[in-house]
């Protein structure tokens, strides 16, 4: 018998696409749900329901399966448990419900769009251009990879595939060229500065476009829901309102990781031969580049609504319809072919894992959990016998720093941002709503300093071993204070001349 177990054990490890022990605690995670006594206010089906997301949302944290699994598992279990409907049809309509949702489409072809970049060859001539006019000094490597982050940002929705995809190759090599290696324990020399650089610049900028990172159209629809679709954040609106902050930001952030973090080389007029030497192999601009810098220039105008502004409301188009359109650009021009886009496996895989998140998310809601937890939350901060103002604060505080327990921003994003919005507007005078809520969307992408597994690019910085875990956790903290302060002070400002409250 012993041995019978032995040998399951065995093929389970082998055999079986889940972490064994992650998915006990899983399991054992749901059964307890549900076996807990409903809580008064909610239904059977919706504390189910609740179950069945917490359930994934562990199992997302806790790595049972790939993301995209877990999403599938999520959205089978809640067509065959009916939690939704009354009826297997409509149970399985709900759980697709999501896979129409315009915003999802959005990222899944803004990130086939971005695929060109890396293809074409024009994402790493971007940042040797700016290495090679920066480069003289460490610190100006520095900004060079945060001005590259900051030009591809409104193109890649993938912030890992900018950031570790795109970026992160361009700073090994430099790192490289100056002998800095941690296999060679030299990683001090310049390399810990310059993989910091290149997480706190991809942070920053996934917070400054709606296109910049995943999660930022769900928080857009969040938003929206709040306040019954009176303040809609729109590609332009948002790069306005995280302009002036988040260029401050990454004007800071060199400077400061310089000397939170000092690298031991200051001067490196090698990169610029280096950067200089790379761009001169590449040969001249390719007709693929140029295809590509014009598809991006005609998105970019489309997405800031400039047809519009010049020929009136007629020609606004939906941001979805742009990436549309940019992706049929690049098809037909031969830039990218059909192979590519059945291979971009993260784009198909975004449809599943966001689809099943924004799906629970939508029926939570519905089913009246969000109220519930909101109205729950709103009680105990009114116990507490605090202002409206500290309420607010301690509301966005809570927000980014529970960060510390998640792995996935859109998983962080999708479990909580709802009901601390939904608690912030109900808490805060009308006049003083929309300074609390674009806090949150910057919180949104801030809390991504924080740790080593905070979004996927994470992970790939720090598995290249010029980080140590404990440099890491110290800088990422500092700086999500420092962001949070420029957005509290010099971003409520910026959004008051703007007249948005």
């Amino acid at each position: 018998m012993q041995e019978s177990l032995k040998k399951v054990l065995i093929y389970f490890q082998k055999k079986v696409p889940f972490r064994l022990g992650p998915a006990l605690i899983t399991t054992a995670f749901l059964v307890l749900m549900l076996i807990l006594p409903v809580p008064e206010g909610l239904t059977t089906k919706a504390w189910a329901l609740v179950a069945i997301f917490l359930t994934t949302i562990l199992a997302i944290i806790l790595k049972v399966m790939p993301i995209g699994v877990m999403a599938m598992m999520a959205i089978t279990i809640v067509a065959l448990t009916q939690v939704t409907s009354t009826t297997s049809k409509g149970a399985i309509t709900d759980a697709l419900s999501s896979l129409a949702n315009p915003l999802i489409w959005l990222i899944v072809i803004a990130v086939l769009v971005s695929r060109g970049l890396n293809k074409t060859g024009l994402g790493k001539r971007i940042g040797l251009l700016f290495i090679s006019i920066l480069g003289r000094k460490t610190v100006g490597i520095g900004y060079g990879l945060a001005i590259c982050e900051l030009v591809l940002a409104p193109f890649t929705p993938s912030n890992t595939a900018r950031g570790g995809g795109i970026v992160h190759p361009i700073m090994k090599s430099i790192a490289s060229a100056f002998d800095s290696d941690p296999n060679k324990h030299s990683e001090h020399k310049i390399g810990t500065y310059l993989a910091l650089v290149n997480m706190h610049a991809n942070t920053i900028t996934s917070g400054m476009f709606i296109t910049a990172t995943a999660p930022n159209p769900l928080v857009v629809d969040f938003i929206a829901r709040v306040t019954n679709q009176s303040f809609h954040l729109s590609w332009t609106t948002w790069a306005l309102c995280m302009l002036l902050p988040g260029l401050a930001c990454l004007l800071l952030m060199p400077l400061l990781v310089s000397l939170l973090a000092p690298p031991e080389i200051k001067v490196t007029p090698n990169a610029v031969e280096y950067a200089r030497a790379e761009r001169k192999a590449m040969g001249p601009v390719s007709g693929g580049e140029k295809v590509m810098m014009g598809t991006f220039g005609v998105m970019l105008l489309l997405w800031a609504n400039v047809p519009a502004m010049v020929l009136g409301p007629t020609y606004m188009l939906d941001p979805t319809v742009v990436a549309f359109v940019g992706l049929f650009i690049l098809i037909i021009t031969g830039t990218i072919n059909w192979d590519d886009v059945l291979s971009e496996k993260s784009a198909w895989d975004t449809l599943i894992w966001f689809g099943a998140l924004v799906m629970m998310a939508e029926q939570l809601n519905k089913t009246g959990v969000i109220a519930w937890f909101s109205g729950m939350l709103k009680n105990a901060i009114a116990s507490a016998g605090m202002g409206w103002e500290w309420a607010a604060a301690l509301l966005v505080l809570l927000f980014v720093f529970s960060h510390y327990f998640f792995a996935s921003t859109t998983a962080h994003i999708t479990a909580m941002m709802l009901a601390f919005l939904s608690v912030g507007v109900t808490l805060i005078p009308p006049d003083y709503v929309t300074p609390f809520l674009l806090m949150m969307v910057a919180g949104s992408t801030i809390m991504m300093t924080l740790t080593h597994y905070a979004t996927g690019t994470s992970p790939i910085i720090f598995g290249s071993g010029y980080v140590t875990l404990g440099t890491w956790w110290r800088v990422g903290f500092i700086m999500c204070v420092v962001e949070l302060a420029i957005y509290a002070t010099l971003g409520i400002t910026w959004w008051k001349v703007l007249g948005l409250w």
